[in-house]
Order: structure tokens, then C-alpha cells, then sequence
């Protein structure tokens, strides 16, 4: 079986590659980056009409951002599914990938510090990450080293598989295992 992971942006192959390899190990797993939102939705349905493997199993993954959640996860369900691949597995995060690091600030304290961050998972909008719009914006405020592309690397590496105050996180990985048939 390979695992195949759609994704809008560099960051999110860079946390699924420390992620991935501790929740499925020995899963043959390929990230394809696109260049943002629209040439993901704009060449998803070739490259999934294209892919010749009969053994992949397919995840999309995008951001939120400002649009509508529901929206923007019928329309990429329809795309699979008009793409053949109606059992492609899709995945938002809510608003953005820095949701689910504010989540975990346990991971964020031990790969980018401060260390003193542990301690404020308990304030209100770190228990509910994803209903912060400027996510990207707090967790540069909160930890002043964190650049998108290396933070995510470092925090794929640290950041818990359970107990996340993300919803959207832990809907990821658990559409992770549901494409691999994982319960």
C-alpha cells in the first residue's frame, strides 16, 4: 500500500514527514506540493485521473484559510470524486497548519522554545486553536523562532500523535488511518 498525500504548500510535507513515520511506520508514503490553493484544486483532478498505482491511498490537505470549511471540503470531495477516487480522504485545517502547533505547545516549547509555553496550553484560545484566524501571526508572537518552512520541520518531529487541542489536527490523523484502513 502507498499512501499518497495531496498538499497546498511545502510546510505541511515538511510536519507530515516527521509525523507520518511515527503514527504508520513502514507505510510507503509520497507528498505531492502544489503552489497554493488554486493549483492544487486546478490539478488535483488530472494527476489523480493520471496516477497509475491500484494499491494508493489519497489524502488532500488545505487550508482553511478565510473560506467556508464545509464549502471547501464538498468541493474537493467532488473533485476526487469526478476524478475517480471517490474514497480520497480530505482534510482541512482550521484556519491554517499553525492551528495544530498551538495545539500541542508542549511540542512548540521543546522544538523552538520558549520553554515556559508548556504552561499557557491552559489559556482559552490554546485549548481551541482552531478558532483563531491569525494562527500563523500568534505562534510567531509566542515563539519568535518559528519560520514556516523549518518550524514545521522541527514540530512534525515533536508534536504528540494524541491529546492535541486541535480538532482539525486530530481529524487529519484520523483520516490518515482511515485511508490506510487503520481504525
Amino acid at each position: 500500500m502507498e499512501l499518497v498525500f495531496f498538499l497546498e504548500e511545502p510546510s505541511a510535507k515538511a510536519m507530515l514527514q516527521g509525523i507520518i513515520p511515527r503514527l504508520l511506520p513502514g507505510i510507503e508514503t509520497r507528498y505531492i506540493v502544489f503552489e497554493g490553493k488554486q493549483d492544487l484544486e486546478k490539478r488535483l483532478p488530472i494527476r489523480l485521473r493520471a496516477w497509475q498505482n491500484p494499491e494508493s491511498c489519497f489524502l488532500v490537505m488545505r487550508d482553511q484559510d478565510s473560506g467556508d470549511c464545509l464549502q471547501i471540503k464538498q468541493r474537493l470531495v467532488t473533485l476526487c470524486s469526478e476524478a475517480g477516487h471517490p474514497d480520497a480522504i480530505v482534510r482541512i485545517a482550521c484556519h491554517e497548519l499553525e492551528s495544530f502547533y498551538l495545539g500541542d505547545l508542549k511540542a512548540v516549547a521543546q522544538a523552538l522554545g520558549p520553554a515556559s509555553l508548556a504552561k499557557q496550553q491552559t489559556k482559552a484560545k490554546y485549548r481551541t486553536p482552531d478558532r483563531l484566524n491569525n494562527a500563523a501571526q500568534e505562534l510567531k508572537r509566542i515563539a519568535p523562532k518559528y519560520q514556516k518552512l523549518s518550524g514545521s520541520r522541527a514540530l512534525g518531529l515533536a508534536i504528540a500523535l494524541e491529546g492535541n487541542h486541535s480538532q482539525s489536527y486530530n481529524q487529519l490523523l484520523a483520516g490518515i488511518k482511515k485511508a490506510c484502513g487503520i481504525r
